[in-house]
């Protein structure tokens, strides 16, 4: 256990595999150094073999494409095999001479080392046996979360989804506040994986206050998830209410470099100095193996939040003036206004010879109109469809 630099409670440190799962994806990074990456391997390869991680070991060999050292895997084989003879030996002690209690806690602790080491596939049939032996829609989740840890660190997102779904029946039947507020961290991170910020945004923020999933990540860094999720997703009144202002959000914020400009800037309309600090942002998102895959979208959604909270304030401004708001060069600016014109992203037309910048808000009735007589055409020919088949019968 660690102590929690905010309560000064007792907390579970993030999970070994997740830990080496994070520095193997900074090792395979193109804009690693190989100083940087000679560090991470020692980091990752002292703490395989301090624990005896044989099958992790070669997953990662197969993985990365290290050459793996015979004698160290020998050995660490041999202290597994050794253990698990020793865990076998418990179950069999406990299926003979005591109760159900017992054989399940001495099949978790099989499972839980299985899982430890790397060996996923027999983990997970542990793990099964482990279940069929628990009573409770808690113990059942808490092997749930065990399960979900390792698919995390192996980056098996389908069957993430697989156990989320699964825990959130058992929530169903009984689970406590406790592991629902964890599994909202769970579900939380595999939507930011799949790019639905906007869901992955509110299970961070409803998981702020109730944080408890640090096995799976740091306060910091699910404050990191709330503040970029959320930024693409809130308008200016939600952002302001639920992130700018939150309590929790604030206590930590000043922590975590370039997220307090960036979100502060954005919000009190300071385009430069918010370009300067997305710029270390979008370093921080491609440095992060869940948000990775998704750099250019998610760049290319700030830079349209940006924008278009700019062109709401004019309904014709320069190219010039707004070139200089955002610190960036006419031509640039006015590429990157034709892009997100050209794909419906911004309501706005460019006059290119007198360099002007003219904003077309939408009107909500028209829109509203305008969707009512699209739904109503969509009817009439189904309408019609119908009446043919109807006649041919």
């Amino acid at each position: 256990m660690v102590l929690d630099p905010m309560t000064g409670q007792e907390q579970e440190p993030q999970d070994l595999r997740i830990v080496i799962a994070h520095k193997r994806f900074l090792y395979t990074l193109q804009s690693s150094s190989d100083k940087e990456k000679g560090k991470l391997q020692k980091e990752i390869l002292d703490t395989v073999f301090a624990e005896d991680l044989a099958p992790l070991y070669e997953f990662l060999c197969q993985e990365v494409g290290w050459n793996p050292d015979a004698s160290q895997l020998k050995r660490m084989q041999s202290a597994n095999q050794t253990k698990l003879q020793e865990l076998e030996a418990k179950i069999k002690d406990a299926e003979e001479n005591l109760g159900d209690t017992e054989v399940k806690e001495a099949l978790t602790a099989k499972a839980d080392y299985l899982c430890r080491i790397g060996d996923r596939e027999s983990a997970t049939e542990a793990y099964m046996k482990a279940e069929e032996k628990t009573a409770g829609s808690g113990p059942k989740m808490d092997l749930v979360f065990s399960v979900l840890k390792s698919d995390i660190a192996f980056g098996d997102w389908h069957s993430v989804k697989h156990q989320i779904d699964k825990a959130k029946k058992l929530c169903d039947e009984g689970g406590d506040w406790e592991r629902k507020n964890r599994l909202k961290v769970y579900e939380a991170l595999f939507l930011m994986v799949t790019r639905d910020f906007k869901k992955a945004g509110e299970l961070f923020l409803d998981s702020t206050a109730t944080f408890g999933a640090t096995e799976l990540m740091s306060y910091e860094t699910l404050i990191f998830y709330s503040v970029v999720t959320s930024v693409i997703t809130l308008d200016r009144v939600d952002l302001k209410k639920k992130v700018v202002d939150a309590p929790e959000i604030l206590t930590v914020i000043d922590s975590i470099p370039n997220l307090t400009s960036f979100l502060n800037s954005l919000y009190m309309c300071q385009y430069g100095a918010f370009f300067k600090a997305f710029s270390q942002v979008i370093d921080q998102v491609d440095a992060d193996p869940y948000l990775h895959s998704h750099l250019r979208y998610y760049v290319r959604e700030v830079r349209v939040v940006a924008y278009s909270q700019f062109l709401d304030s004019y309904k014709s401004v320069t190219l010039e003036s707004m070139a200089q708001s955002f610190g960036v060069s006419v031509k640039f600016i006015d590429q990157e206004l034709a892009d997100f014109i050209v794909s419906n992203r911004l309501t706005a037309k460019i006059d290119k010879v007198a360099g002007v910048v003219e904003t077309n808000r939408p009107d909500a009735k028209n829109a509203q109109y305008q969707q009512t007589i699209r739904h109503g055409d969509l009817l009439l020919n189904r309408l019609q469809r119908l009446a043919k088949v109807v006649d041919l019968e």
